[in-house]
């Protein structure tokens, strides 16, 4: 035996060594590892900000405003409860509301790279466009490298409208003196899931309509990519599945979900169904067909082009089992 061998500092040293090895390792945060482990939105936030990129604070003041015009084009002279516009929200704004003609909502855009981050500041009532009072803040985050999706919303409590100068990220766990807190603000992620978002962002986690598609520039787009929803309390929405038909023109740029966007959306984009505030501009052809979006033909060359494939879509959507119908799950990377 080497006569300058300690055995006994050996050891030691190497339990020594051992333990800076695992001092060094980075930890991964603890992640539910139950879809029943419901999680509170800094735990969620914080998950979402490692899967993503974390949230900035922000003011709603500072995104852009989605315009509400009438006549082909023009800015009203004023805005009225339940009036119409050249392009309704398509979203259900509540039947207490004034409509889906409701100016000043704002978008803003933080994506970077394959990380894509919007919000988008809703109004539901006719406001002052300077107001800082919103009626409700929704934030869609999704990373177009691996399809991790995360959806973040606040209502104001008791129906009260949100001042929005500064929206908390919703992972920061002290705010800066005398502002809300994200725990104060955001909803929890199981009174998300529970609204069910997915159920119509069920092909893309960014949907195209007349109304966001005045700012689409600043909306990310990754039509054909991965797509999943993280968190334990986002496992109760259905997984996402694409339906399609063999040479469909309907999706030779983006897919359709087999719920809403194969049913109801491809009846709104094809003129098939009324739409709720809409003006006399917006019920004739092409403003009534948005799809493709900006549409520039004809109407007798839209329906050489288009009316087969969607019918051929309302069919499968209607009976997707049926002979020619292909779906397939729409998933994250493995």
């Amino acid at each position: 035996m080497n006569r300058y061998f300690n055995p006994h500092l050996a050891r030691r040293l190497h339990a020594v060594f051992l333990l800076i090895i695992l001092f060094a390792i980075p930890v991964a945060p603890a992640w539910p590892d139950s879809q029943y482990e419901s999680q509170d939105i800094i735990a969620y936030g914080k998950m979402c900000a490692l899967a993503i990129r974390e949230i900035p604070a922000f003011n709603c003041q500072s995104g852009e405003v989605i315009p509400i015009t009438v006549d082909g084009g023009r800015t009203p002279d004023r805005y009225s409860p339940d009036m119409n516009c050249d392009r309704p929200s398509l979203l259900d704004n509540g039947a207490n509301s004034d409509g889906q003609c409701v100016p000043f909502s704002r978008v803003l855009n933080f994506s970077q790279g394959d990380d894509q981050i919007v919000a988008f500041c809703r109004r539901k009532y006719i406001r002052p466009a300077g107001d800082l009072l919103f009626d409700e803040i929704d934030v869609i985050a999704h990373s177009a490298a691996d399809g991790s999706t995360c959806w973040f919303q606040a209502t104001g409590r008791n129906g009260q409208p949100l001042n929005a100068e500064r929206v908390p990220p919703p992972n920061e766990e002290t705010p800066p003196p005398g502002h809300i807190s994200a725990r104060a603000f955001w909803q929890s992620p199981a009174q998300v899931a529970a609204d069910r978002c997915g159920e119509c962002h069920d092909n893309d986690p960014f949907m195209y309509s007349p109304n966001i598609g005045q700012v689409w520039h600043l909306v990310p787009t990754d039509p054909f990519g991965w797509y999943k929803h993280i968190g334990p309390d986002f496992q109760i929405w259905a997984k996402p599945i694409s339906l399609r038909t063999r040479n469909n023109t309907c999706v030779g740029c983006h897919r359709l979900g087999i719920g809403f966007t194969s049913g109801w959306a491809t009846k709104e984009a094809a003129g098939l169904v009324p739409i709720k505030n809409a003006d006399n501009w917006a019920r004739r052809y092409p403003a009534n067909h948005f799809m493709p979006t900006g549409n520039f033909y004809a109407k007798a060359q839209w329906d050489a082009v288009y009316a087969k494939s969607v019918r051929e879509i309302l069919a499968c959507h209607d009976a997707p089992a049926s002979p020619g119908c292909l779906i397939a799950p729409i998933t994250g990377k493995p």
